[in-house]
């Protein structure tokens, strides 16, 4: 037997969030230490916010030195416009992980 839950009238789960809007939110991005890597990062960040500063950006190799670690700093404006940018960085053919 199953049960199911209903949340409470005017709530919707999907797209209940604890991010506030507009806020900073870092993502982390990890790929091969490859000449070009950080730079296509930005330029996918600055495709879902226009102002992306990139001088706000942390770069740290991997202890081995074959792969680097890239935060980028968004200016979240909602919901949508992270997951096409959650979906955008996955995608791309550079990007190993997405946190």
């Amino acid at each position: 037997m199953s049960a199911s839950i209903t949340p409470p009238e005017g709530i919707d789960p999907r797209k209940d969030s604890l991010i506030e809007y507009p806020s900073i939110f870092p993502i982390k991005v990890m790929g091969a230490m490859v000449d070009g890597f950080a730079e296509a990062m930005v330029q996918v960040a600055l495709q879902f916010d226009p102002g992306f500063d990139a001088s706000t950006m942390e770069l740290r190799p991997s202890k081995g030195g074959n792969y680097l670690g890239v935060t980028l700093n968004i200016t979240a404006t909602s919901r949508a416009q992270l997951d096409d940018l959650y979906r955008a960085l996955t995608g791309h053919p550079m990007v190993k992980i997405v946190l």
